[in-house]
């Protein structure tokens, strides 16, 4: 593994919005669950930079690599895997609840971003204006809420209330739950990518201030997660 990997995103504190946070701090985790040396870049225009558009992405020497999925067969490529000690049953499991999380939890995270108003307004907008001077702190974040209305669409998602919305997060919730049960890990013994992957999300979720208190609500319902989350960060990121 070079000693030069970079990982780009956002800035964090004035920047970065809670899918984009989830994304990257999901790829950081699976990174420090492989013992996997990086080093973080914070760019204004990181979405820019990336190849999907999309945040995280890595630089391993000349090749630009985005997204958790397609980060995670990269690296599985170069021989580091988490899930190598899987059943085939066991792996098709695994992939099946990374489908769950990332299809719903994105979406919840997106809705409750670009399409809550009050969300939107009051943080979302200037979030994803920052670091630009006028007319594209206006632009860009008019032009992004588009595009996230039009991925929700297209998964079915626009037309849904709130109300539905918080009901598909607490079914990913209960499904997620009961699959952890009283474990440590989602598989075995030892971490998988759902593992790095869920917490991404559900550490978002835990650590982010929004208008209203509904998602954190929701997940503190289950115990087994927030305990989840915080073995995680004690293992993997106590002393980052």
């Amino acid at each position: 593994w070079p000693e030069d990997v970079k990982l780009f995103q956002p800035f964090e504190v004035d920047q970065i919005l809670m899918n984009e946070f989830a994304n990257c701090l999901s790829v950081k985790t699976f990174l420090n669950m492989a013992d996997l040396k990086y080093q973080i870049e914070l760019r204004s225009n990181a979405e820019f930079m990336s190849p999907s558009r999309e945040v995280p992405f890595l630089k391993v020497g000349p090749i630009l690599i985005s997204e958790f999925d397609s980060i995670v067969t990269f690296i599985s490529a170069k021989g580091y895997s988490l899930s190598g000690g899987l059943t085939s049953e066991q792996f098709a499991d695994v992939k099946s609840y990374i489908t769950l999380t990332k299809s719903t939890l994105n979406n919840v995270l997106l809705y409750v971003m670009w399409v809550h108003e009050d969300n939107y307004n009051m943080i979302t907008k200037q979030r994803s204006g920052f670091g630009y001077s006028w007319p594209l702190y206006k632009i860009l974040p008019w032009r992004k809420r588009k595009q996230v209305v039009r991925l929700l669409k297209e998964d079915g998602w626009i037309n849904k209330s709130l109300d539905q919305v918080y009901a598909e997060l607490d079914k990913c919730l209960q499904a997620l739950s009961n699959k952890l049960g009283t474990e440590e890990f989602f598989f075995g013994s030892k971490p998988t990518e759902l593992d790095a992957l869920v917490f991404g999300y559900l550490f978002t979720i835990l650590t982010t201030t929004l208008i209203d208190s509904q998602l954190l609500e929701k997940l503190k319902k289950y115990e087994n997660l927030t305990e989840f989350c915080q073995n995680i960060h004690n293992l993997y990121f106590k002393n980052v």
